[in-house]
């Protein structure tokens, strides 16, 4: 068996699809991950949105995002199954970015060190309003003290 990565599915259907029907689609899903051994870790339903361009006659959809761990195979017979779904007007399947979830692991990391170092000196673990506040507002970022250039390339 491969590494197990994860991957994104979004799929949309049909604006009149019922929501038996849309559970039918995500349980054949739900299957096909089991077979190949991996898992869902997330159902996103986005819900009714308008399409960017007409699909098979539609101009909204319903769309659902699954987020998957599984092996490599997993992404083909997913992809070959959707295709011939009737359901499914669209989909895609895509390997989230490794550095991405290293991104998000590190961001987790550093954020439950503050709240350590919070809870150490006595304070909660999440900063409060004023001192959202108070960050912000010492904050150079503004750019109220920028003096910015002037047409013609002047200062």
């Amino acid at each position: 068996m491969s590494t197990v990565r994860q991957y994104e599915l979004i799929y949309i259907t049909p604006p009149d699809t019922t929501d038996e029907a849309l559970a039918a689609l995500q349980q054949q899903v739900q299957t096909v991950v089991e077979r190949f051994g991996g898992t869902i870790t997330s159902t996103d339903n986005w819900g009714r949105r308008r399409l960017a361009y007409e699909i098979a006659g539609h101009r909204e959809g319903t769309y659902v995002l699954h987020t998957i761990d599984g092996p490599a195979e997993l992404n083909a017979e997913l992809d070959r199954r959707l295709r011939v779904v009737d359901t499914a007007i669209r989909h895609m399947v895509v390997r989230v970015d490794e550095e991405r979830g290293a991104a998000e692991r590190a961001q987790a990391r550093r954020k439950a060190d503050m709240a350590e170092r919070r809870v150490r000196r006595g304070l909660p673990p999440e900063p409060t309003e004023n001192e959202r506040r108070r960050h912000s507002d010492e904050d150079d970022d503004n750019d109220s003290d920028h003096q910015g250039f002037r047409a013609g390339g002047d200062r």
